[in-house]
């Protein structure tokens, strides 16, 4: 092969073995490598690794290796032996204790995310997310769709308090929001964004509105103190039931979920209910106007055609939306992270 041929076969090479990698992630995540490095004074050799996991010595050392190659894990071999000790990705991100941990997120994606993209072409062809191919289960509405059980559900709800642990901070203080006395999140779950924004802005009232199975997730499997008197849980269905009167009303990671039928439909009622003067927040991760990246947002929009009914949007298709819905006033601000923030007011 020549250069430009054996460039473009590495490239191909490193696609085909995505999967591979994120499964060395998952699979070390699982068996708590990253915890029981960060446990230990100083690296482990891969025997003491092994048997404080309880798995097979020539597995574990296997598994070690690509998790150094992937700048997962750190390699110490001075005095003749080799000793792993975590990265500062992987401490921050990877360990149970660490305040920023996803660990919980990434346990959703290894669980339930990955078994739907396996049926990825089926979803091409037909249009529709894959939750009957997956799990032979048959999926009706998003509840049904993404908790397949009250542990899938929390486990989810975890795995959104840690994105927010991360990105909360930034969405939140995008606009000044202190001007909305009443904020409310809908689709809030366990109102891991909420405490975010009334960290910033204590002198807001917060409520999260989620369908009744999330609230009851909440009260029975959450131990949450601090939202007492902070931010109330109300339970129902934004798509019927009455929406609770606010000045502002949050919809991340929302939108997204929904085709636009059903995202004008639930605008118009935010729209209906939302006090004069008051407005919107969407939070969510932006295609460029061209459709052609970044590339995180092209995969995140893949997602939600297997596993939802949405997809990710551009800006001016979210501006037509909000802008069909009564909005006015739109606003957007780039975070520079994943997920970005418009600002509409009625």
């Amino acid at each position: 092969m020549d250069s430009a041929e054996d460039g473009a076969f590495h490239l191909l090479n490193q696609h085909c073995n995505g999967f591979m990698v994120s499964q060395v992630l998952f699979a070390a995540c699982e068996l708590g490598v990253f915890d029981i490095l960060a446990e230990a004074p100083e690296p482990l050799g891969s025997a003491v690794v092994a048997t404080r996991l309880g798995t097979s010595h020539r597995g574990t050392e296997l598994l070690l290796d690509a998790c150094v190659s992937l700048e997962l894990l750190t390699l110490d071999t001075r005095g003749g032996g080799a000793r792993y000790g975590n990265t500062e990705l992987s401490r921050t991100f990877l360990t149970r204790t660490s305040p920023k941990s996803q660990l919980n997120m990434l346990f959703y994606l290894a669980t339930t995310t990955y078994q739907c993209w396996a049926h990825l072409a089926n979803a091409v062809r037909e249009g529709k997310n894959q939750y009957t191919k997956a799990f032979g289960v048959h999926s009706e509405g998003l509840f049904s769709a993404i908790y397949r059980s009250e542990t899938e559900c929390q486990q989810f709800m975890l795995g959104l308090q840690e994105v927010w642990s991360v990105h909360g901070g930034a969405v939140m203080a995008a606009f000044d929001l202190s001007t909305f006395p009443v904020i409310c999140d809908l689709g809030g779950g366990s109102g891991a964004l909420a405490r975010a924004c009334a960290s910033l802005y204590p002198q807001c009232s917060l409520l999260v509105f989620d369908m009744p199975e999330v609230v009851n997730t909440v009260n029975t499997q959450f131990s949450l103190p601090e939202q007492q008197g902070l931010i109330s849980f109300l339970e129902g269905d934004f798509f019927k039931d009455p929406l609770p009167e606010a000045d502002l009303y949050i919809l991340a990671r929302v939108l997204h979920d929904w085709t636009d039928e059903k995202c004008s439909h639930l605008l118009a009622r935010i729209h209906h209910t939302c006090k004069p003067g008051g407005g919107i927040l969407v939070v969510e991760s932006l295609l460029d106007e061209d459709r052609r990246g970044p590339l995180t947002t092209q995969l995140y929009s893949l997602n939600m055609l297997v596993q939802t009914e949405g997809r990710e949007r551009t800006a001016a298709e979210y501006y037509a939306l909000v802008s069909l819905a009564g909005f006015q006033d739109f606003q957007l601000k780039k975070t520079g992270q994943i997920y970005d923030v418009i600002l509409a007011r009625k």
